[in-house]
């Protein structure tokens, strides 16, 4: 078990009574509606939060990823669909440009993004390369002193309501000839070509993306041409660390709700939880949840140590993802029939959870990585 330190407690408590009272309120109507919790989005800007890898002087308060990964369980056992557009802002634009680009683009863009009044997204996947992320086709062209892209881009946490975009394109003929661009929601050829609705994490937004000739100041090409396949694969192997405490989040949400209605719960006169039965798929629920935790925060020690081996985060994200989507299926299981309704959590639980068995690499790409790792 991890000794939290002051400051980390600390950290844990103002989280848990921000989300208790701005996320957990609002989850189950954000689901049904399909918005999103914009204003408690904007607020967590005033606990540091839209900053927390970054330095004091764009207004962050440079954590690592065992804090990040911390605020994001807790923030996810109360809104997994908050959280998810929480991690595109902070995780996959603010702290990729923080470490990717210039003095000026941080200048330019992170003040804004850490203080919540922009939204942040990143757009890598395409409609054709989703798992192949180095297949992509969205190409940029220099002509003058701006790049041309033309492309689209699919399944874009934010995308809808972004003001800043990371977008990866391509540059150059070779495979791994990938570039990165800052691109505002304003630039000429840019919009959203269309709102997605999903299965789960339907109080996220998620877009399609368009670029017609998209106009890009070559003043926000992120660092040189050709050469953003390791911002790439650096900024998604602390995803996968920090995107765990989202499932680790579900899985502890599932526990604790199936745990208190096997204890209200009668049948034959006897309460749930006196049921062998019941009693074995809860416990088999809280000692997978405790496995996830060991692993997860190791791992977050771990990246913030310097370590950067790619099987790391995958093998966090391959764990935990599938032990927050059993663990939902096992509470509707104890639910019964009230676990299928949509009057109650736990079904939502579990369509949330199945994301994570897809977005930011597929369970199959996680064991592809781990096996390569192995083989090396």
């Amino acid at each position: 078990m991890i000794a939290w330190s002051a400051e980390q407690k600390l950290l844990e408590k103002t989280v848990s009574e921000f989300a208790k009272k701005e996320l957990l309120p609002l989850a189950s109507e954000i689901d049904e509606k399909e918005t999103w919790n914009e204003a408690a989005f904007r607020k967590m800007a005033s606990l540091g939060l839209l900053g927390i890898t970054v330095s004091e002087e764009f207004g962050g308060i440079q954590l690592g990823a065992l804090e990040a990964t911390l605020v994001m369980e807790i923030l996810g056992k109360a809104c997994a669909s908050t959280t998810l557009s929480y991690l595109a802002h902070t995780i996959l634009t603010v702290n990729n440009l923080f470490l990717n680009a210039s003095e000026s683009q941080k200048q330019k863009y992170l003040p804004d993004l850490v203080a919540g009044t922009k939204i942040g997204a990143m757009a890598m996947t395409e409609p054709g390369a989703g798992s192949d992320a180095l297949g992509m086709t969205t190409r940029a062209e220099k002509r003058g002193n701006k790049y041309i892209l033309t492309g689209s881009k699919t399944y874009i946490t934010n995308g809808a309501y972004a003001d800043v975009l990371v977008v990866y394109a391509r540059t150059g003929s070779g495979r791994k000839d990938i570039s990165t661009f800052i691109v505002e929601k304003d630039f000429p050829g840019f919009k959203v070509s269309k709102k997605l609705k999903k299965m789960g994490m339907k109080g996220s937004p998620t877009a399609e993306l368009s670029f017609d000739q998209c106009e890009v100041p070559e003043a926000n090409l992120v660092g040189k041409e050709n050469e953003s396949v390791s911002h790439m694969m650096n900024n998604l192997n602390m995803e996968r660390v920090t995107i765990s405490g989202i499932s680790l989040g579900i899985a502890q949400a599932c526990l604790d709700y199936a745990t208190q209605y096997a204890s209200e719960r009668t049948q034959f006169g006897t309460p749930l939880n006196q049921f062998q039965m019941i009693q074995e798929r809860l416990a088999e629920m809280a000692t997978q949840l405790a496995a996830g935790k060991a692993l997860v925060y190791s791992a977050a020690q771990a990246f913030d140590r310097g370590e950067r081996s790619m099987s790391l985060g995958a093998q966090c994200k391959l764990f935990t993802a599938k032990m927050a989507t059993e663990a939902g299926l096992e509470a509707i299981q104890i639910l019964g029939g009230y676990g299928y309704m949509r009057e109650y959590p736990v079904e939502r639980f579990m369509r949330d959870a199945k994301l994570m068995e897809i977005g930011a690499g597929t369970n199959e790409v996680m064991r592809l990585i781990i096996a390569r790792e192995l083989y090396k």
